[in-house]
C-alpha cells in the first residue's frame, strides 16, 4: 500500500496526516486556496507590481516581467491574504475571467489565451441557438451581428486552403425565398436574389411596401428580363400565357393561374405584355371567370409580329364578364389583338379600333347592353368566328374616319330582340364594312342600317334582301354612302 499524498492532484491543497497536531493549520490553508482558485475572476492581468492598497482576498494575474513582491511570479494567479500574497501556478485548462476586461481567458501551458481559443472552442462550436455579436440576437435573428466593418477572406493554400471563398446560400424548395435584403433603417429598398422560384431577381422598393422588379435572369435560358417600364424589352423564345383572376393581385407576376401568381386586372397583364418583343411568338392573356369592372388601354404595345390574344370561358364565355362604366378593349395604339371567349356590357364602346393601324380580331363573344359593341374610327376590325348579340345598343357596328369593320363565313345570332337606337350598321366619313357569306340570324329593332359621307357597307348583294340586317325599320344613305 502506497503512502497518502501531502496534496490533491489537481489544486495542490495540503491533507492533514493522520496523529497530525495543529490540523486545522492544514484545513484553512487548503480552503484559502479553494477561496483562491474555485470560480476564478481576478481584477487586472496586465499588473507587473503588487497593487498600492489590495483589500483581503483580492486576486490578480500576474503581469510579464514581474517586479517587487511579484517579482518571479509572472502568469500566477495571486491572492492577498492577511499575511501577504499567495501566489498559485495555473494549470493547462483553467478558465479565468477578468473583470476590467469583461472577458474569458483559459490557460494554455505557456500564457493566458481568450477562453475559446485557449480551449479550441473556436474550431468545436456547434448548433448554437443563439449568436449575438455587439447586440442580442432573438427568435427571429438568431444570428445577430452590430459592426462597422466585416472581412471574410480565404484561406491561402499555404494555411491548408485552396485560396477560395464561396459563400453557400441554399432554401428549402423553389416556392420559397432565399435573397438579401438591403435596408434602410429597417425598412427595405432592394432586395436579389430566388424570390418565390428560381429564376434571379433584382427588385427595389421607395418604402418597403411597394416593390418593382428591374431585372429577371431566367434560370433556364438564361436570358435577360427587365420587367420595370422604361427598360430593355424581353424577347420571347417561345410562346407565354398570363394569368388575371378576380383574386389576384397587379403585385404578382402573372405566370400561374393562382392567386399568389394571377393579375387582378386586365390593364396590368397587357402592360406587361407590352414590354415584350414577341418576334414569332405569342402571348396571351388568360382572364379567369368572373366579373371585370375596368376596361383596357392598348395604347403601349408589343414589338413583333403575332397578335396578342384576350380569352376568357371557350365552353362558357358569360362566365367572364367585362362590365365596365366606360368602353372595354379599346386600341389608341398599332395593337394587334384577338379577343375571343367573353361577354361584354360597356357604357361606352365594347370593341374599339381608334389607331389607324389597330388591328383587332374578335369571336365567341357575347355582346350585353351596351354603348357601341364594335367600332373602328381608323383602325381595322374582323369578326373571325360565331358570335351572339344578347343586348341593343346605338349601334352594332360603327366605322368613322377610314375605319373598317369586317367578316366572313361566321353566323351573328341575335337573341332577345335587341333595340338599336341609330342603327344596327352605320358607316360614315369614308369607312367601309364587310360581310362575306356572314349569316344574321334572329331579329332586332331599330334602323337596318344608316349610310353617309361616302362610307361603304358591302354585303355582296346580300343586303338586297330587306330583312338581311337585323332591324325593323329601311336603312338609309346620305352624302355618297354605299349599301352593295
Amino acid at each position: 500500500m502506497t503512502d497518502a499524498p501531502d496534496v490533491s492532484p489537481n489544486l495542490s491543497l495540503p491533507f492533514y496526516q493522520t496523529k497530525q497536531n495543529e490540523f486545522e493549520v492544514q484545513h484553512n490553508e487548503a480552503l484559502m486556496m479553494l477561496d483562491a482558485l474555485a470560480m476564478l475572476s481576478v481584477i487586472d492581468r496586465d499588473l507587473a507590481e503588487p497593487p498600492a492598497s489590495p483589500a483581503q482576498g483580492d486576486r490578480y494575474l500576474v503581469g510579464e516581467g514581474a517586479t517587487g513582491g511579484f517579482a518571479g511570479q509572472d502568469n500566477r494567479i495571486a491572492q492577498y491574504d492577511i499575511g501577504g500574497w499567495n501566489f498559485h501556478a495555473p494549470k493547462v485548462g483553467w478558465t479565468c475571467y477578468v473583470q476590467d476586461e469583461r472577458t474569458l481567458l483559459a490557460w494554455d501551458g505557456s500564457a493566458w489565451q481568450p477562453a475559446l481559443d485557449g480551449l479550441g472552442g473556436a474550431s468545436e462550436l456547434q448548433n448554437m441557438a443563439l449568436l449575438g455579436i455587439g447586440t442580442e440576437a432573438d427568435a427571429v435573428n438568431p444570428l445577430a451581428a452590430k459592426l462597422n466593418n466585416v472581412l471574410w477572406t480565404a484561406r491561402t493554400a499555404a494555411e491548408g486552403g485552396d485560396g477560395t471563398l464561396r459563400y453557400k446560400l441554399s432554401k428549402e424548395s423553389a416556392d420559397k425565398t432565399l435573397s438579401l435584403l438591403f435596408q434602410d433603417n429597417y425598412s427595405g429598398r432592394a432586395e436579389i436574389g430566388l424570390t418565390g422560384d428560381d429564376d434571379f431577381h433584382f427588385k427595389v422598393s421607395s418604402d418597403g411596401t411597394n416593390w418593382l422588379e428591374a431585372i429577371r435572369i431566367d434560370r433556364v435560358t438564361g436570358k435577360v428580363v427587365f420587367p420595370a417600364p422604361g427598360g430593355p424589352r424581353e424577347m420571347l423564345a417561345a410562346n407565354r400565357t398570363y394569368y388575371v383572376r378576380t383574386d389576384g393581385s397587379d403585385s404578382n407576376d402573372g405566370l400561374d393561374n393562382t392567386s399568389g401568381r394571377a393579375f387582378a386586372t386586365l390593364q396590368k397583364a397587357w402592360d406587361r405584355v407590352a414590354q415584350l418583343d414577341l418576334g414569332i411568338y405569342t402571348a396571351t392573356i388568360q382572364i379567369g371567370d368572373g366579373t371585370y369592372t375596368a376596361g383596357l388601354d392598348m395604347t403601349a404595345v408589343p414589338v413583333g409580329t403575332s397578335p396578342v390574344v384576350l380569352r376568357g370561358n371557350a365552353g362558357t364565355p358569360s362566365n367572364v364578364l367585362i362590365n365596365v362604366s366606360g368602353d372595354g378593349f379599346v386600341a389608341h395604339g398599332p395593337a394587334q389583338v384577338i379577343v375571343k371567349d367573353m361577354k361584354m356590357t360597356c357604357a361606352g364602346t365594347c370593341i374599339y379600333a381608334i389607331h389607324p393601324g389597330a388591328k383587332m380580331q374578335f369571336g365567341n363573344i357575347n355582346f350585353g347592353v351596351s354603348g357601341d359593341h364594335v367600332r373602328a374610327d381608323g383602325g381595322s376590325i374582323s369578326a373571325t368566328s360565331n358570335y351572339t348579340v344578347s343586348g341593343g345598343a346605338q349601334r352594332h357596328w360603327l366605322v368613322n374616319g377610314l375605319g373598317s369593320i369586317g367578316a366572313s363565313f361566321i353566323t351573328v345570332t341575335f337573341t332577345g330582340t335587341p333595340a338599336f337606337s341609330g342603327a344596327t350598321f352605320q358607316f360614315l366619313g369614308g369607312g367601309q364594312m364587310v360581310l362575306f357569306s356572314v349569316a344574321l340570324s334572329g331579329a332586332a329593332t331599330g334602323p337596318r342600317y344608316v349610310g353617309a359621307a361616302n362610307a361603304v357597307l358591302n354585303s355582296f348583294g346580300a343586303g338586297t334582301a330587306s330583312t338581311y340586317f337585323p332591324g325593323n325599320s329601311n336603312g338609309t344613305l346620305s352624302s355618297g354612302a354605299q349599301q352593295i
